[in-house]
Parts: C-alpha cells; sequence; structure tokens
C-alpha cells in the first residue's frame, strides 16, 4: 500500500519511523493510504534544511521570488482538477467544494505575486539636518505550518506563499488524515523554480510538532486548529521565543431580523451551515432568530430544503471541471469524528432542544461504510445547552429564540468565541450598528460566510485566535518579516574635530 513521504531538501524521503497512522477514503470507509509519523530526529532535517537554505533565498531580490510564485500559480490552475479529486478522496468534501478550496488558496498565491510591492518599506528624507530615514521589511529565518485536515490545500497557502515570498523558507505538518495534497504542492513548488530546502514537509502528529516548537531555528509558527491545541501551540512556541499566530475555534452566529429576506437567509444558511458537511471554522452554526414568527418560517424554508440535499460521495463517476452532477454534501473526515457529532445530537436531545431533523444513521447506498451524518436541525435551543456552547464541527444547525436585537448580540457577544458573525436585514442602520459592536473578527452583513479576500487579512477574536496578527493580507505580511529602521548621515566631509560629542538624546536637529 503507498505510504507518504515527507519532502526534505528537495526529496522525496522515506520514514524510518515504526508510527504508522491509516489514511481512510471518507465515503467508502476503506484505508486507502498509509503515513509514517515522523521521528524526532526526521523533524529536525527538514528544519536543518531549511536553515541551511535562508541564507540565499533571504537574498533572493523579491522580484525573483514573485516569478516563481507566478509560475507556482499557473501550475496550480493546471492542476486543479487532479488535486481537487485528491482532496475529496481524502477529506470526503465535494468536488465543487475542493475547487472552491484551491482558489481560495490560489487567491493568496496571487497576491504574493506583489510582493515586491508590499515589502518594500518606508523612507524620510531630511528627518534631520542631513539625516534621513528608512525601514526594511525582512524576513524572520525558518518559519512552521501546523494545519488541520478540514482545508488541505487552502489552509498552508494561507500560510507558506507569503513566508516564501518574503523570503523565509518553511517547513510544513499537515494534518496525518489527509497528508497527500501537501506533497503534491511541495512538488510544484519545486517545479516552479524553487531552490530544494525552501520548503519541506514533514508528516507526523504530536511528536513532530513539539520539535516544530521548541527547536531554536525555527523563528515563527503559524497554526490551524481546535481552541485547546491552540492555546497549547502559542503558550509553547512564545515560551520558546517564537513568533505566533494560532486560530482555534469558532461558533458562528447569524442573526436573523424580521425584516430579512428569508428567501435569501434561508438558501444561505442553508449552504453556510451544511457545506462541507459542517467542517470549517467559518461554518454558520447558530440561528438567533429575532422573534417566534421569523423563527417558524425560518424552520419551514429549512425542513423543506434539508429533505432536498443530497447526501453522498465527493465525486461521482464522471465527475470533473464543470462536468456532472455532484451532491450536496459529503460525509465527514473519520469514523471517531462521526461519533463525536452523534454525540452531540444525543446531548441537544437529552437537554431538551427540539430535534426537528435527525442525521443520525444517515445510509447511502452502495457507500454503507462510510462516514456520513446527514444534516441536523435544532430549535428551541438554550444558551446552557452543550450544542450552543461547543464547536460541534458538523453538519448541525441550531436555532436560538429571542425576543430582540439587543438580545441576541448580548448572546454573540457573551460567547467565549468569537471567530465570525453574520446578520440577515434590509436595514442599513441595524447592520452597520451589528457591525460596530458585535465582538468578531469578521462580520457579514447579507453574507453568511465572511471569509476576506487574500489582501484582507482573516482571522477571530476572543478565543478563536492566539497572537496580534491575522493570517494573509498586510497582517500576513508583517507576520512573516521584521522591521528594521535605518537612521543615516553622510556628511561631505569626515573630520573628529568637527564633531563635538553629545550625551542627551539625539534630536536630529
Amino acid at each position: 500500500m503507498e505510504q507518504i513521504k515527507n519532502f526534505i531538501g528537495g526529496q522525496l524521503i522515506d520514514s524510518q519511523s515504526d508510527r504508522i497512522s491509516s489514511i481512510f477514503n471518507p465515503a467508502t470507509g476503506q484505508e486507502i493510504r498509509r503515513v509514517a509519523l515522523s521521528t524526532v530526529h526526521e523533524t529536525k532535517h527538514a528544519i536543518e534544511s531549511a536553515h541551511l537554505a535562508f541564507n540565499e533565498w533571504s537574498k533572493t531580490s523579491p522580484l525573483k521570488r514573485a516569478r516563481i510564485m507566478f509560475k507556482f500559480k499557473s501550475l496550480l490552475e493546471e492542476n486543479c482538477d487532479r488535486l481537487a479529486r485528491l482532496i475529496s478522496e481524502e477529506h470526503g468534501k465535494i468536488y465543487s467544494d475542493a475547487v472552491g478550496e484551491l482558489t481560495r488558496g490560489l487567491e493568496v498565491v496571487e497576491f504574493v505575486c506583489g510582493m515586491p510591492h508590499l515589502q518594500k518599506g518606508e523612507h524620510s528624507a531630511n528627518v534631520g539636518t542631513g539625516v534621513d530615514s528608512h525601514s526594511l521589511m525582512q524576513p524572520l529565518g525558518v518559519c512552521a505550518g501546523i494545519t488541520p485536515f478540514n482545508f488541505p490545500a487552502m489552509v498552508p497557502m494561507w500560510m507558506f506563499p507569503i513566508a516564501l515570498a518574503t523570503g523565509n523558507t518553511f517547513v510544513l505538518k499537515p494534518s496525518e488524515k489527509d497528508p497527500s495534497l501537501s506533497i503534491e504542492l511541495a512538488k510544484l513548488l519545486q517545479q516552479a523554480g524553487l531552490p530544494d530546502g525552501v520548503f519541506n514537509v514533514v508528516q507526523g502528529d504530536k511528536e513532530a510538532v513539539d520539535v516544530l516548537l521548541t527547536d531554536p531555528h525555527i523563528h515563527a509558527v503559524s497554526f490551524v486548529g481546535s481552541t485547546p491545541i491552540a492555546e497549547y501551540v502559542y503558550t509553547t512556541a512564545s515560551a520558546h521565543g517564537k513568533r505566533c499566530q494560532a486560530l482555534g475555534g469558532a461558533k458562528n452566529h447569524s442573526v436573523l431580523m424580521p425584516d430579512a429576506d428569508m428567501d435569501m437567509a434561508a438558501n444561505a444558511i442553508m449552504g453556510a451551515a451544511f457545506g462541507a458537511a459542517g467542517e470549517r471554522c467559518m461554518a454558520l452554526s447558530v440561528v438567533l432568530a429575532v422573534g417566534d414568527e421569523i423563527a417558524d418560517e425560518l424552520v419551514e424554508k429549512l425542513q423543506q430544503q434539508i429533505s432536498q440535499i443530497s447526501v453522498g460521495p465527493g465525486i461521482n463517476d464522471g465527475m470533473g471541471i464543470s462536468k456532472g452532477k455532484e451532491n450536496d454534501m459529503g460525509p465527514v473526515i473519520s469514523e471517531q469524528h462521526k461519533a463525536k457529532i452523534c454525540d452531540y445530537i444525543r446531548s441537544g436531545v437529552e437537554q431538551g432542544a427540539k430535534l426537528l431533523v435527525d442525521g443520525r444513521g444517515y445510509q447511502v447506498a452502495g457507500y454503507e461504510n462510510g462516514y456520513f451524518v446527514g444534516p441536523t436541525l435544532f430549535d428551541y435551543v438554550t444558551p446552557d445547552m452543550k450544542i450552543y456552547k461547543e464547536e460541534i464541527f458538523g453538519p448541525v444547525l441550531v436555532i436560538v429564540r429571542v425576543p430582540d436585537y439587543d438580545t441576541a448580540l448580548k448572546l454573540v457577544n457573551h460567547h467565549e468565541y468569537g471567530n465570525g458573525a453574520a446578520i440577515f436585514t434590509r436595514d442599513g442602520e441595524t447592520a452597520r450598528q451589528f457591525s460596530e459592536d458585535v465582538q468578531a473578527g469578521m462580520v457579514g452583513v447579507n453574507i453568511p460566510i465572511p471569509v476576506p479576500m487574500a489582501f484582507h487579512s482573516f482571522g477571530g477574536w476572543k478565543r478563536s485566535i492566539f497572537g496580534p496578527l491575522n493570517v494573509h493580507g498586510n497582517d500576513g505580511v508583517r507576520f512573516y518579516t521584521r522591521m528594521k529602521t535605518v537612521t543615516s548621515r553622510w556628511p561631505a566631509s569626515v573630520r573628529l574635530e568637527h564633531h563635538d560629542s553629545h550625551f542627551v538624546m539625539p534630536t536630529m536637529e
């Protein structure tokens, strides 16, 4: 059976680890590949490879680095179909969603093609008599990315394109559940002309992660995953003197106002709640319906639409770009995660929520061993319930009925997570007030999944992120560079007797 390798120093390398993890096709439940969980020595080998490559790469002109990113962009476009199929096979998401994931990652690559401009720094002439100041945005060194299973292409491409384009070298540790895509990205980078050692992939689990968090050659760590792990990554990396951005969990709320366009809102909520089987950090998992009348209308529309959702494998026979008919929703990532989601559904019933649509026990003909959970809908959920408080990361939507806008806003702001929030309304004043007052890092107005474009930055508030800088956009450039300010004077004639000593704070006059 095929075993996924490491990519170190420009070469595919077999791990010598005896700890082997199975990779499953979530639609069939069958083992399709294996991956060895790398040893401490192998992880350090990847770091050393990146360390040795840094000096030359960091001195490569930004224009040459950008040209490699341009080539990488073209290769991603040429290989989109093949890569999307691989994502769907190992993750389970439907084919068009995999293409969408690649597209959002590609947008970051497009963004960094402009790095010669983004990394220019600043200049001020004559800050004092004959004195000029300018700033340099210099790379940090070796950077590491630790990425989750739900976006094996997009989340790594939130990180390494910016790191590489700014002159850093990189070590990626992808999820062991769907690691194959990381190797394909490494091959394409090499084909684009990236020098050996600049980008490395080490497969592994916590053992590899802990090396990345503590090794002195690593200068910055980017992470996306659950909040408990994000907090661990941030505190450990920070304790070892590293710059860190660690994005955690979410419980994204939407406020449904009585004046909302109900057809539009219902359609938006459906896609945001059940797309990718709810395995998105920006999935819409809570609707705060303002008033019973609007809640009743929403429930009726959602139940009708849920009954028409097709659930099945991510790729049907004959699928390809602009070809074939596909399902609306695929399986979840693993048998263990399926059981966890079903436990949440059971908890909601036990705590008194009204289960309108039950996704447990969902069977797909011909795929009886797949990890399928059908779309699930709860009504009359209260803030003390587990299904409201915790991130389920599955196709479970809960409706909380509230009497007014102020109550809805208070619930959003009191929740421990603050990744994204949305409001559905026709009233501009209400939308503006919500955008100003809601305690969330990303806000949608009649937009259910307000993920920013690559030239803006992605990140939440509260326990949805640890660290001061978000990913991609200008924050991403700042994260992977450090500022150096140079103040200089070039006197026409250097004669020591013309320069008296000064013992006070220089004022540049």
